[in-house]
């Protein structure tokens, strides 16, 4: 095993609990039954490693059977790294029709046929995703697999995540999946975050949405003096008209695990009279961030609770109607009121 593989083996075990070792070693199926047995989980780490090296070698085991272990690690703990969002447009008439050894050929033909010296390994997981893994290198330099990039795809859907990729290597990559889905043009989705299980519950709807009805009522001023004698039935109406509102902006049950929000401002000050308070033909630039363990939960408790009044702002339910978490907020120009637009950055 040369330096390369041990090197790629040691930055897999930095991250894995000393508890999941043994299941990943076994998913891995590469060591034999007599070597999972002969090692002990309860060492330090950095024995185990030393031993799973020399049942490596003992079993001539190569870069790519260490790649592989990397795959399955990052499949089955996907909620590292930064992951961004994109989407592809301009779908084909045959895009539909695209099958995985067909995507494979066509993604695996582009990279090669542009970049010499690449290594890109694909695996299909139960949930259909096909995962990539792309170990980027140029026409006189090996692939470098210390820093791959991931890419997770589902097949038939326009979006695509990306972990890891470096600004030289997106041109290809777009390339490459632009023509292997049978789609005119890939672009950013202005959405990132630290879980990629998050980002697919909400891109992918696959979280419990609550539809507008025939009951759904705009809520009231909360400051609104009640109306009806019976002043408790009034106030759990004006309860579940704010729960209503809620679920249907962010959703019922548990809600996709999104960490920030950014907005950025690009902005003039402006008075009553719709004119800016300043001469300066400048922007005022800023940043605003909201940042929460469940970013959705936190602004869904707001109004339920009736902390935040309704409705609720375009600037918030756009995160779950839109599919994003960055945008810009620009000023439309002389005459115009300050609006808000999310474009791209």
């Amino acid at each position: 095993m040369d330096a390369q593989a041990r090197s790629v083996l040691y930055r897999i075990f930095r991250r894995i609990p000393n508890r999941n070792i043994e299941n990943l070693l076994r998913r891995w199926n590469c060591l034999s039954a007599d070597q999972l047995r002969a090692l002990d989980y309860t060492r330090p780490k950095w024995m185990i490693v030393e031993h799973v090296i020399s049942f490596c070698e003992e079993s001539r085991l190569s870069l790519k059977h260490i790649t592989n272990l990397e795959m399955i690690y990052h499949i089955e703990t996907p909620d590292q790294g930064i992951w961004h969002a994109c989407q592809l447009t301009e779908a084909q008439d045959d895009a539909v029709c695209v099958e995985l050894t067909q995507f494979k050929e066509q993604f695996k033909a582009h990279l090669h046929g542009v970049i010499r010296h690449i290594s890109i390994k694909m695996k299909k997981h139960e949930d259909e995703a096909i995962w990539i893994r792309i170990a980027w290198g140029d026409n006189f330099n090996k692939p470098n697999h210390l820093k791959p990039t991931y890419v997770v795809h589902h097949l038939h859907t326009s979006y695509v995540f990306i972990s890891n990729l470096m600004a030289k290597h997106k041109i290809f990559l777009f390339q490459a999946l632009v023509i292997a889905t049978k789609h005119g043009s890939i672009k950013d989705g202005h959405l990132s975050t630290k879980s990629l299980t998050a980002m697919r519950d909400l891109l992918l709807r696959r979280y419990q949405q609550v539809f507008p009805n025939a009951h759904s009522r705009i809520l009231q001023e909360r400051n609104s003096l009640p109306s009806h004698p019976c002043i408790g039935k009034e106030h759990r109406e004006h309860e579940e008209r704010r729960h209503q509102m809620a679920c249907e902006v962010f959703g019922h049950g548990p809600t996709p695990k999104l960490e920030t929000a950014v907005y950025r401002l690009e902005t003039r000050y402006r008075g009553n009279s719709n004119y800016t308070l300043s001469e300066k033909e400048e922007f005022l630039r800023g940043v605003v961030k909201f940042s929460s363990s469940s970013l959705l939960e936190s602004l869904r408790h707001c109004v339920t609770s009736g902390m935040a009044e309704g409705p609720v702002t375009p600037l918030l339910s756009a995160i779950t109607q839109r599919g994003r978490n960055y945008f810009v907020i620009t000023d439309k120009g002389p005459g115009v009121s300050s609006q808000a637009s999310a474009q791209r950055a």
